[in-house]
């Protein structure tokens, strides 16, 4: 069988290539490749204040001279648990370029999460703000192994004059005075490790080279390993996806966390090997997402959908030119069709020339692995696989390919793919099969299914389906349904404990702005649905809320909604 019959998909790729080269480089020797051809590109813009390649590469040695000094070697681990600020960056990379592994993990995590990570990885160090440090010490007497602490300030990386006036900010009164002893200042690490020689660029493609964390398909946590290649070849695919034959001199609007796989796989490391410059926002609100669109302008936004729902609801976009956007990526999380109708609109009225293009990928192979192509989208798809990364559909639970069209568990085959689950042979081993094809196949445990041309179509988590009666409901398909209301923003569908039914629907809505919820307005949405939702999957509740809960990388949380329903919160 030839590869383009096993990949009908290439007839949509236009001027993407179906396969490229992948230098067998770590990521710390990509990011320098880059650096040697564009030394004075900004690599990152933080709170207004640029950082060049060229002097980016130096701060990346003299941190790995400061790590290395205090003990940190190839294979160590050391847990980073930081919001999207240079110190970040610099750490992440100083760790590849000495052949360490960094943990990647929410500074907002509770301090036994963060003691389990901890243990869990057997990090020797970890890296936080100094507003986390009472919470990171408060564990210390839980963790197995020395854990050194080092604390990095917001205040150090600003310009002239936020930097003087940083002390009067709400977040700097809100950090206590922290105690003389039992840490060390990143900056002041870094200063320890001038004399220091570095090793050879320590490492190689093959490596793992990062660890971050994900629920996986059964919920439990579990820490995956990804490799320099993996990280490498994302990057290289997603530029090669996007339209666009190179990303030198664009701007990424790098508000995805530096923890999660999107924002550190898309948002910094394809932007950095591209030569493009990271825009680092350390917090998002609505507020700060439309102030940097506006002053920053940056081309390329990788987020989740509720980033862009974001867009509607904010009134300080009102009448701003947006042509400078480029290329606009929703993943992490299902995309609506009328949602994309509705964010469309609202480019095209802002002058953009672009649509959203929806992707789709997990973190076992990085994020992406699946986008819309640049001139051509097929609703409720999302894309077909990048370059070199093949998809196919199987009966859940087996090996076994289904027709096109016919509805299974997707799984994912490629350079991104990880290499394994940390300390969890069972869970790799379930995850990752050999097929009949001789090659190694990720079971994401999502279903979906993909057409004759080899568009996909994501349905939602196996585990996310409601039984109902006996009925399969999915509750991203009535999602849709509710969203394509012209009053509604964004919706949620949860089931329900119900002793008759074993479980009802039930539908949490965000109106739009202006839209007030009353009765009235229930009434017609679930009269709405009634012409489009078979009975037995009819909302048997539907409640109003002034905004979704969302989880740590702003995907809605329909877990937490779960277990209020299940609490009878209201």
């Amino acid at each position: 069988m030839g590869l383009s019959a096993s990949a009908p998909w290439l007839a949509y790729y236009g001027n993407t290539p179906a396969s490229l080269d992948y230098p067998h480089k770590t990521m710390y020797q990509m990011v320098a490749l880059a650096a040697k051809r564009y030394p004075d590109n900004a690599a990152y813009v933080f709170m207004g204040k640029e950082t060049t390649y060229k002097a980016f590469m130096k701060r990346i040695d003299a941190a790995a001279r400061g790590l290395v000094h205090m003990g940190i070697g190839r294979g160590d681990r050391v847990t980073i648990c930081m919001a999207n600020t240079p110190q970040a960056l610099d750490c992440f990379y100083a760790l590849n370029r000495i052949g360490a592994i960094p943990n990647m993990i929410h500074p907002l995590s509770a301090a036994k999460e963060i003691a389990f990570y901890l243990n869990f990885s057997k990090s020797k160090a970890i890296l936080t703000l100094d507003q986390f440090y009472e919470k990171v010490e408060s564990i210390l007497p839980e963790l197995e192994n020395p854990t050194q602490i080092l604390i990095a300030r917001i205040q150090e990386e600003l310009p002239f004059p936020l930097s003087a006036l940083y002390p009067l900010t709400k977040n700097a009164r809100a950090v206590k005075k922290l105690p003389k002893t039992g840490y060390t200042y990143w900056y002041d690490m870094v200063a320890a490790g001038r004399g220091q020689t570095l090793p050879q660029d320590d490492g190689t493609f093959d490596e793992c080279a990062a660890i971050l964390y994900s629920g996986g398909t059964t919920g439990t946590t579990k820490g995956i390993m990804l490799s320099n290649l993996n990280f490498n070849a994302l990057g290289l695919q997603t530029i090669a996806a996007s339209g666009y034959d190179k990303i030198v001199g664009m701007k990424m609007l790098s508000v995805m966390p530096v923890f999660h796989g999107f924002g550190l796989g898309i948002g910094i490391h394809t932007a950095l090997i591209g030569g493009a410059t990271c825009i680092l926002v350390p917090q998002f609100s609505v507020k700060t997402y439309a102030d940097v669109l506006v002053k920053q302008k940056p081309n390329l936004i990788p987020g989740v959908p509720t980033l862009f729902e974001a867009l509607l609801r904010a009134p300080k976009l009102e009448g701003v030119d947006l042509s400078f956007l480029r290329g606009i990526f929703s993943g992490g999380d299902s995309l609506s069709p009328e949602l994309k109708k509705k964010v469309d609109a609202f480019l095209k009225a802002h002058n953009c020339p672009e649509q959203i293009r929806e992707g789709y990928g997990t973190t076992e192979c990085v994020t992406a692995s699946c986008l819309t192509p640049k001139d051509y989208a097929r609703s409720g798809s999302i894309g077909v696989p990048f370059p070199d990364t093949f998809y196919k559909v199987v009966t859940p639970g087996t090996t076994e390919e289904v027709p096109a069209n016919t509805e299974g568990e997707i799984c994912v085959s490629g350079p991104t793919v990880m290499m394994g689950y940390m300390d969890n042979p069972g869970e790799t081993a379930s995850t990752l099969r050999r097929h009949y094809d001789g090659r190694i196949w990720l079971h994401t445990g999502d279903l979906g299914h993909m057409d004759q041309d080899g568009f996909v179509y994501f349905r939602q988590r196996i585990k996310r389906m409601i039984v109902t009666s006996g009925y399969n409901v999915y509750p991203s398909q009535l999602e849709n349904i509710i969203d394509s209301h012209e009053k509604v923003l964004i919706s949620c569908v949860i089931g329900v404990k119900d002793d008759y039914r074993g479980q009802k629907v039930k539908a949490y809505v965000v109106p739009m702005p202006g839209v007030e919820p009353t009765e009235e307005l229930k009434k017609e949405l679930l009269d709405y649905c009634s012409g489009r939702i078979a009975k037995y999957a009819m909302p048997r509740e539907l409640e109003f809320r002034k905004e979704l809960p969302k989880t740590l990388v702003g995907k809605v949380a329909y877990r937490v909604l779960e277990e209020e329903a299940a609490a009878g919160v209201k």
